[in-house]
């Protein structure tokens, strides 16, 4: 199942709507619960490696777009941010916010912007925190764009689609863990600080 999938990404990537889609979906990544601009930005660096940087800063500008956006509900439409956030099961995504936020200050959107925790939850909560939107932006930039940046270097390595392709199960099975393992420690760092 996941090999049909992948090639479908690859065929989807090298094609002439995959520049059109690839930011939207970042925007739409930053504001509600989507699937992740990730699952679109690897296989279409794969697909065309001198292309990486184009991919990325897509990928970035999409991302601070929807977070501006996801920041603005927060900020003017706070009863939606919240019925959003519960969504995502993050009813208390503003209470654990602020505190982490009083706790480790800016470092709580550096970090959470870094991770594959839904970008959504620091987007939103930031609106409804009233955070600074000059910081916020630079942040999202810096977090957002070196997360992609980063991703784009790794796959444009010559040797990056022979590995993927011969390893996809195994790069997938690691993926879910690295993701259980950011949500747990997100959690246990939420709760540490909330009690």
């Amino acid at each position: 199942m996941l090999r049909p999938l992948y090639d479908w990404a690859l065929k989807m990537a090298a094609s002439r709507h995959a520049m059109v889609i690839l930011p939207i979906v970042a925007f739409v990544e930053a504001t509600f619960p989507f699937v992740p601009p990730d699952a679109m930005l690897a296989p279409m660096v794969l697909a065309r490696r001198e292309r990486a940087w184009l991919y990325a800063g897509l990928c970035t500008v999409g991302s601070v777009l929807g977070g501006c956006a996801g920041y603005a509900i927060g900020y003017l439409a706070g009863p939606f941010a919240t019925h959003l956030l519960a969504l995502t099961g993050r009813s208390g995504g503003l209470h654990d916010f602020q505190t982490l936020f009083a706790e480790v200050g800016l470092w709580v959107i550096l970090i959470k912007g870094l991770t594959p925790v839904p970008y959504m939850i620091v987007t939103l909560a930031s609106g409804l925190a009233h955070f600074s939107l000059p910081v916020f932006i630079g942040a999202s930039i810096v977090t957002r764009g070196g997360r992609f940046f980063l991703e784009a270097v790794l796959l444009r390595h010559p040797d990056a689609k022979a590995f993927v392709d011969k390893h996809l199960t195994a790069l997938a099975i690691g993926g879910v863990v690295l993701l259980a393992a950011a949500l747990v420690a997100v959690k246990l760092l939420e709760s540490h600080h909330g009690g």
